[in-house]
Formats: C-alpha cells, sequence, structure tokens
C-alpha cells in the first residue's frame, strides 16, 4: 500500500487522538441525525474482520453483514447511498424488490457472436471485496432470497447450468435495508413474526438493527432542526471530525492489519457468548432471534474490527466488551413493553377523634361544616365551647339572609361537639413493573409445570388432583431458591411477584382457570384456590 509522508503522519494522529472511535461514528452519514448505533455498526463493516483459512482448507469470512428494519423515514436508504458513495468502485447498490436470484449471485447466457454458453457477474460477485448494498431486503421473493444463503456464509456462488459447473467467489459484505410487514414495527409481535425474512437469513446478519420512529419531544426538535441545516446547505449541519477522503485513507490502511486474539480475551469471549446463550434460553426474549454460534462468529469479527479501528496488532478484551455490547443492544435492541401490576391498597384518609383538629372544617367561613345538611350525618371534630360560641358569632355576622344555620350538639358534654364527616375508605393503586421477559418465563415456567401434573394418568376411580395457587407458588421459588441466595428480602419480593402474574394469567390473559369456576370459590381465600391450565392454551 503506497502513501506519502504526509498521508502516514495524519494516520498517525488520527491513531493518537482521544475518543477515536466516537469521533469515527460521527464522520459516517453526517447529513442523517442520531442512529450511533447504527453508525457504528456501518463503521465495523467497512473495517471488517480477518479473513482465515482452516487447516482444512475451509475458509472462515471476516466480513460482516449488517440488517436495518425500521419504519418508514427512519434514513435507511441513506445509510446504504452513504456506503455506495464511500466506496463507489466496490460497492454495489441494489433493490430487493427488482432484482432476482440470478441478478443478485450470477446467470449463464448464450453468446450472440460465438453462441457459446458464458456467465455474466451478478451484484454480488461485482461487490467481491467491498459491500453489496440491498434495498428494500423484504421484498424478495423468498426463492430468491435462498440463492443468497451460501454467498453470505460461504461467500461463493455455485452454478450448474447448461453444462457449465463453476465455483465463483463472492467476498462481499451485505449491507441490507426492510420494512417491517404491517409498515410500522409492532412490539406486540416477535421479531420473525415483523419481517418477511426466514430463520436462515436473519442468522447469517451479524448485526441487526430496529430502528423505531418513536415521538420525543426534544429528539423530534433536533431532528427538524437538523434536517432544515441540510436543507438550507449550512456548513455546520456537515461539519465532521473527518472528511470521507480522510476516513477512507484510514480504513484502507486499518484494513491492512490481522489482530490476533490474546487467552485473555478469549476467555472473555467465551464468558459472553455464555451470557448471551444464557439470557436468550431463559429470557424467552421474543423480539431476539435464536443465539447459535454464528453469533460467537460474529463477536469474533466485530472484535478484530474494533482493534483494526485502533491499528492494534491484537484484540484485547476492552474490544471484546464493546463488541459483545453491540451485539446485544442490535439483537434485542426492540423489546416488548414492560408488564405493569396494578395493586389496589386501602387507605384510612379521615381523622379520627383523637385529632388536634386540623380537620379542614375550621377553615370553612362561618362554620360551614357544622349545619345540618351533612350529607354522611357523621360528626365534626371536638371543639371546646370557647370555640363553640366563636363560631356561633361568625355565621350571625356572615349570613346576609339574616337566618342562623343550627348546630347540633350535645347537651349533656360539658363541651360541644358538632357533627364531623366520617373517615372515608380511598383506594390508591401501587404499580410493580417487570420486563417482558421475566414475566414470560414466569408465566410458561408455571403453565408447563401445571400441564405437566395434569398429564400424568390416574386410575379410573381416583380423582384428578389439581394444585392450588399457594403450592404453585411454592415450586416456583424453590425452582429459583439459588438465585436469592438466602435473601428474605428477595423472598418477599419474588413470592409478591409470582402471586401477581398468576392473578394476571387468571383474570386478564386467562391462561389459567379456576377448578370449579369462580362461583364454586366464593369465600375462599385465592391462595388456597385449585387452578389448572385452560384446554385451549398450548404450554411451551
Amino acid at each position: 500500500m503506497e502513501m506519502s509522508e504526509e498521508e502516514k503522519e495524519e494516520i498517525r494522529q488520527m491513531k493518537r487522538m482521544p475518543n477515536l472511535y466516537s469521533k469515527m461514528v460521527d464522520s459516517i452519514c453526517p447529513a442523517t441525525f442520531g442512529h450511533h448505533e447504527v453508525k457504528r455498526g456501518i463503521l465495523l463493516q467497512l473495517l471488517g474482520g480477518v479473513h482465515k483459512t482452516t487447516t482444512e482448507g475451509i475458509r472462515l469470512r471476516g466480513d460482516i453483514n449488517v440488517c436495518i428494519i425500521g419504519d418508514p423515514s427512519v434514513a435507511k436508504s441513506q445509510f446504504l447511498k452513504y456506503v455506495h458513495r464511500f466506496l463507489p468502485s466496490r460497492s454495489v447498490y441494489t433493490s430487493g424488490k427488482a432484482s432476482s436470484a440470478a441478478g443478485l449471485t450470477a446467470a449463464v447466457q448464450r453468446d450472440q457472436d460465438t453462441g457459446e454458453y458464458c456467465i455474466e457477474a451478478g451484484a454480488l460477485m461485482l461487490a467481491d471485496n467491498g459491500i453489496c448494498c440491498i434495498d428494500e431486503f423484504d421484498k424478495m421473493d423468498p426463492s430468491d432470497q435462498v440463492a443468497i444463503h451460501e454467498a453470505m456464509e460461504q461467500q461463493t456462488i455455485s452454478i450448474t447450468k447448461a453444462g457449465i459447473q463453476a465455483t465463483l467467489n463472492a467476498r462481499a459484505s451485505i449491507l441490507a435495508a426492510a420494512n417491517p410487514i404491517y409498515g410500522r414495527y409492532d412490539r406486540t409481535k416477535t421479531l420473525k413474526a415483523n419481517v418477511a425474512l426466514s430463520a436462515p437469513i436473519l442468522s447469517r446478519f451479524d448485526l441487526f438493527f430496529v430502528v423505531l420512529d418513536e415521538c420525543n419531544e426534544l429528539t423530534d426538535y433536533k431532528v427538524a432542526k437538523h434536517i432544515l441545516d441540510v436543507h438550507r446547505c449550512l456548513e455546520e449541519a456537515a461539519e465532521v471530525p473527518f472528511t470521507m477522503d480522510q476516513m477512507r485513507r484510514y480504513i484502507r490502511f486499518a484494513r491492512t492489519l490481522h489482530p490476533k486474539i490474546t487467552p485473555e480475551s478469549q476467555r472473555v469471549m467465551v464468558e459472553c457468548y455464555r451470557m448471551l446463550r444464557q439470557g436468550d434460553t431463559l429470557g424467552r426474549s421474543r423480539t431476539a432471534y435464536r443465539i447459535t454460534v454464528r453469533q460467537l462468529e460474529s463477536m469474533i469479527r466485530l472484535s478484530e474490527a474494533l482493534a483494526r479501528l485502533h491499528c492494534e496488532d491484537t484484540v484485547l478484551p476492552r474490544h471484546v466488551r464493546e463488541a459483545f455490547r453491540l451485539l446485544k443492544k442490535s439483537i434485542i435492541h426492540v423489546e416488548t413493553e414492560d408488564v405493569i401490576f396494578d395493586e389496589d391498597i386501602s387507605e384510612n384518609v379521615g381523622r379520627n377523634e383523637s385529632d388536634d383538629g386540623d380537620d379542614d372544617d375550621r377553615n370553612d367561613d362561618g362554620g360551614g361544616g357544622g349545619g345540618n345538611d351533612d350529607d354522611d350525618g357523621g360528626t365534626l371534630p371536638r371543639v371546646g365551647q370557647q370555640e363553640f360560641q366563636q363560631r356561633l358569632r361568625n355565621n350571625e355576622e356572615g349570613d346576609e339572609s339574616g337566618t342562623l344555620r343550627t348546630v347540633n350538639y350535645n347537651e349533656d358534654s360539658s363541651t360541644t361537639e358538632p357533627k364531623r364527616k366520617k373517615p372515608k375508605l380511598t383506594k390508591q393503586r401501587k404499580r410493580t413493573q417487570i420486563t417482558f421477559e421475566q414475566y414470560q418465563a414466569i408465566s410458561s415456567a408455571i403453565s408447563t409445570y401445571l400441564r405437566e401434573k395434569e398429564d400424568v394418568e390416574v386410575d379410573a376411580d381416583e380423582e384428578k388432583k389439581y394444585l392450588t395457587w399457594a403450592e404453585v407458588s411454592e415450586w416456583y421459588i424453590e425452582q429459583i431458591q439459588t438465585e436469592l441466595r438466602d435473601s428474605i428480602d428477595e423472598l418477599r419480593r419474588m413470592r409478591k411477584l409470582v402471586d401477581l402474574v398468576i392473578r394476571r394469567l387468571l383474570t386478564v390473559e386467562h391462561t389459567l382457570i379456576y377448578i370449579g369456576g369462580n362461583e364454586a370459590n366464593i369465600g375462599l381465600p385465592e391462595r388456597d384456590r385449585k387452578i389448572a391450565v385452560h384446554p385451549n392454551y398450548e404450554a411451551r
């Protein structure tokens, strides 16, 4: 790689800059406001990982594939156009709706001059050692999507047509943009239900970003101001730390490096992969695809790209942690809404007879609270004779009609006791909030356990046994006993949380039902009632 001394010095200065990662991210697609996580993914895609070849001759790809799914008007196509301009000679821009399997991979056609069959390169072959930008990726026919499976993972294209059998190179990264099926992303549905992409395609993308168009007053103001600055061609709208030429030279040099994975980084990488797998198994996230070894390889490629970004010869643990954060952020960026439980708590808001007389009725003009027209017939706070006479004089002076309002009091008592309002019981709602993944884990475990108990065969003369609410709750507490770590507070919190989940499954989702119905359980404490899974519910 030939570079002048000025360019080499420029790269050295960029390498020594603090916050180089953030500055290079800000230099990606400056006309688009925000979306820093997406820009990080595109920057690492431009840098790429290290291509490797095993002892058996199997090639391991180092290119990073990125897919952006989002609502309309979130600048998905702008990112693709920027990458196409960034690598004009090594990138191809195409649309999924107008592309076929042969147009993306390769086609066999007869030559008009010689009459022989020849191979015409498709978009992936033309983008060899570059990036293939595919817009409207979800509009492709399923048969055409299958054709790029081999190109995305093995980075080869195999052709067996018209007597021609060949294996061609397609060492290209794929930057795809897709829209949700329903126009906008539906949080209540899974990721697979929101996009028209198969599971094999989803697993072949290293980073999968879901961008939502959410209403936020501050963000909307900044976006509108940035767009107007761009339309007015103001310089501050496109002011970036590095120009596109500087970015090209730095990335071209960084791609010549081949960082190695150290044993310490390897241990961190294994631990991060274990956490991803454990979260996918226990959390039962409805928005994330299944975590496989392909995500481990994605973490390796992202770590190598970060090492290249900092011009390091080895992959450091901090590179692995950033790759893990970015991978986790991209996988579970869109979470289903948290589950909120409302608890009714009765509180005595009134005053009792031992209060010091700070009742609101004392502040009424003319002692208006002491009349016979009290709607509840209660008694006012106990007041002294002197205060009662003062109220009576105020009443005489303040009534324009000249009529007195009578006040009832006990004649036998030495101190007059006007009527007061009875204490009122008001209900206040206490809100408990948990993540959807935690709610799904608890509800699925309870439903599966109850269904297993119901499926146990019994003799004809025996009555089928059902578990009570309390027995199910205690069973779940026993299953997570190791996570509680002998904490009494945590035990109480989890027991309360399990009860809230069971109550929601019974009253809101109707996944569980009471044995004998609600009428048969009137007067019986809810924790002593027997419960079962609804017959039409399929426990997972």
